[in-house]
């Protein structure tokens, strides 16, 4: 079972679309990434996506990429 703490990255994506009113569909979309990559980043498969699949995200969303991970390793050690 996923627990949360491993989990931290897809729950920001999932936390962005939903404040940016982005579908998963529309994000995957703009970031030219395949919507079941997406998908594997927020539901946990796909644990450690590349940095360009994060980058691609981050522009995606209008995230700089700073903004994207800080406090991420935080939320990792709680």
């Amino acid at each position: 079972m996923m627990t949360k703490k491993e989990n931290v990255l897809g729950k920001r994506v999932s936390e962005l679309c939903m404040k940016k009113r982005v579908s998963y569909y529309m994000l995957a979309t703009d970031a030219g990434i395949p919507l079941t990559t997406l998908l594997h980043i927020t539901d946990g498969t796909t644990r450690n996506p590349g940095i360009y699949t994060v980058m691609k995200i981050c522009n995606a969303l209008a995230v700089p990429l700073a903004d994207f991970v800080a406090g991420l390793e935080e939320e990792m050690e709680t």
